[in-house]
């Protein structure tokens, strides 16, 4: 459809064309009383002798060819990282070395849906869409230090009900009775650089002692951290958590009942039970354990991470060990 200022419709075209084919008028007369260019009266003029009345609609923008599209093989790489790691466009770009944009016009193109309207677990649709949170960082490592603890369930001996099904794995799990860790973690606001242990409890003495070796991580690393920001549980509010931060750190609490203020510690917490405590059937306890070294060691050293436009946190903390193991 021709827009609004457009000086000729279908009709003016086939008038313009049949004035310059079929009554012999020069294409600048022509151009003159239709009021359009020379250039406009040739090109109508070309397509009604090729063509004839069908000629004198518009025709698509869209070019014939396009050497520089992504490739079939590129696409589907693409729509499999969505499916099987549910994994979102910026991520998926920075794992294949591609502007985030073209990722993002590749799942419209196939029609996959937003992470944000479908169910973590299954993927399937759902019709509740999550509230978008601003986006904001401190400008160097140490200025903001989150602090949290995540509870998780130990595997029964025997393994749990990813390898053995619900049954089974009920049953183990109520002879064994495994318990449940406390971990405790602490992500730098800047470099989201983690500090991580698996501890039995979340006792004042547990957390402060575990600030202090958090502490002492980052400051080999070269992080001097400035202030700390934690939930109101009871083992923050406590005396001997205030001491172990001491008096150059200044400490800040959540908006009670508001998680998303301690929205990156938390997003941590997601991606660690995402991508190691359920990321594989563990026949054991102890061999999730094991594996727990690692997923930290990649996290902070390898793992791109979409905020940090696909560098990893050890690439925002230069003086961090072991950056290029």
């Amino acid at each position: 459809m021709p827009h609004a200022n457009a000086p000729l419709s279908p009709t003016g075209r086939l008038r313009l064309a049949r004035c310059v084919v079929e009554d012999g008028w020069p294409l600048r007369r022509a151009a003159e009383r239709f009021s359009v260019s020379v250039t406009t009266a040739r090109r109508w003029a070309e397509r009604y002798r090729a063509q004839g009345r069908a000629g004198m609609v518009e025709r698509s923008s869209r070019p014939a060819t396009c050497p520089h599209r992504t490739s079939r093989h590129r696409e589907r790489r693409v729509v499999g990282l969505r499916v099987k790691r549910r994994w979102g466009p910026a991520r998926i770009a920075y794992h294949l070395g591609m502007p985030p944009s073209t990722v993002h016009k590749i799942l419209t193109r196939y029609q996959c849906l937003r992470l944000s309207w479908t169910d973590p677990a299954t993927g399937a649709p759902v019709r509740a869409q999550r509230r978008k949170v601003r986006h904001y960082e401190h400008e160097a490592p140490g200025e903001l230090v989150h602090v949290d603890i995540k509870k998780l369930g130990r595997i029964p001996d025997g393994g749990g009900h990813k390898v053995h099904g619900r049954q089974r794995g009920k049953r183990n799990s109520g002879a064994t009775r495994p318990g449940y860790w406390h971990i405790h973690n602490a992500v730098d606001d800047h470099s989201r650089l983690a500090y991580s242990e698996l501890l039995p409890d979340e006792r004042q003495e547990t957390a402060s002692a575990f600030w202090a070796r958090a502490n002492a991580y980052f400051a080999a690393a070269g992080i001097t951290v400035t202030r700390v920001l934690t939930d109101n549980g009871s083992c923050y509010r406590s005396r001997a958590f205030n001491e172990a931060l001491g008096e150059d750190v200044k400490h800040k609490f959540t908006r009670p009942y508001r998680p998303q203020t301690n929205g990156k510690v938390e997003r941590f917490n997601r991606t660690m039970l995402e991508e190691w405590a359920y990321a594989h059937a563990y026949g054991s306890e102890a061999e999730r354990v094991a594996a727990f070294p690692e997923f930290l060691h990649h996290y902070n050293h390898h793992r791109g991470h979409t905020a940090l436009k696909g560098s990893s946190p050890a690439d925002r903390v230069p003086n961090l060990s072991g950056q290029n193991i």
